[in-house]
């Protein structure tokens, strides 16, 4: 089966210049079909204080009202991703840049209201993949915003993680998949203080024991959740490691 690297890199990596174009270096530097997830939520913070409009989160979680949903559309699938589709194409990478409502491919339900209700904001529930297996199949390398949409015409935020690694396991249909996490750090850390202590390799006991000592807090919960979500939907192998670690070995290995 042929080999696909899905690489999701956060918005920290994407709005630093210099370390994004260090890691698009790396990423038009991978051989074989490739796929690449963003997100850009400091960019869509910083154009909100400029509009006037507040940013409200809730467990790292962007409420998304009528006008901070305009905004994550001009930001996510305006700016970022057209600025990283022709920094692609500069590097000679035929990109092409998507958000889930283009070719129908990634469709989700808003959020319902409990304790908060974040508005605009999607929960995926189904992907559909084909058209973009024929790009890749094509030389085309999908360049995948954060946004989604409800089929009935209305666009939804919707976590970048959580479509990478459901991209990642729609994609496992036809491919042998690695999904690949890139952020700041070098890895999932023993001590976030100490970039040197990156843990080589995680499996589902380490991470349960992780959780309760709380080596393993915060947003990088989520992370594994996802990892283990995809590796359970036939993802082969899932890493987490630095924006410019992209090579085999580097990182946290999920199993």
């Amino acid at each position: 089966m042929t080999k696909l690297q899905v690489i999701k890199v956060g918005g920290a990596v994407v709005e630093d210049a210099a370390a994004v174009g260090a890691f698009l270096d790396g990423f038009a530097a991978l051989e074989g079909p490739k796929v690449l997830v963003h997100g850009g939520g400091r960019s869509a913070t910083a154009l909100a204080a400029q509009l006037g409009v507040p940013t409200v989160m809730v467990g790292g979680r962007r409420v998304t009202d009528a006008a901070m949903l305009r905004i994550v559309t001009m930001v996510y699938a305006g700016e970022v991703n057209k600025t990283l589709v022709a920094a692609l194409q500069g590097r000679g990478v035929n990109a092409l840049g998507l958000c889930g409502a283009d070719l129908g491919w990634m469709r989700s339900t808003r959020r319902p209201a409990g304790e908060v209700d974040y508005g605009f904001v999607g929960d995926v529930c189904r992907v559909d993949t084909t058209v973009l297996v024929d790009l890749i199949a094509r030389g085309v390398v999908p360049v995948l915003a954060p946004l989604t949409h409800d089929g009935q015409g209305q666009l939804l935020n919707t976590n970048a993680d959580s479509i990478a690694s459901e991209a990642a396991k729609a994609f496992a249909r036809d491919f042998d998949v690695t999904l690949t996490f890139c952020f700041e750090h070098p890895g999932v850390l023993r001590d976030p203080a100490d970039a040197g202590s990156v843990i080589p390799r995680i499996t589902r006991d380490d991470y349960r024991k992780y959780l309760d000592q709380g080596v393993i807090s915060g947003g990088m919960i989520p992370k594994l959740d996802n990892a283990y979500a995809a590796i359970d939907a036939g993802v082969s192998r899932v890493v987490i490691t630095r924006w410019d670690a992209l090579q085999p070995g580097q990182g946290t290995l999920i199993q």
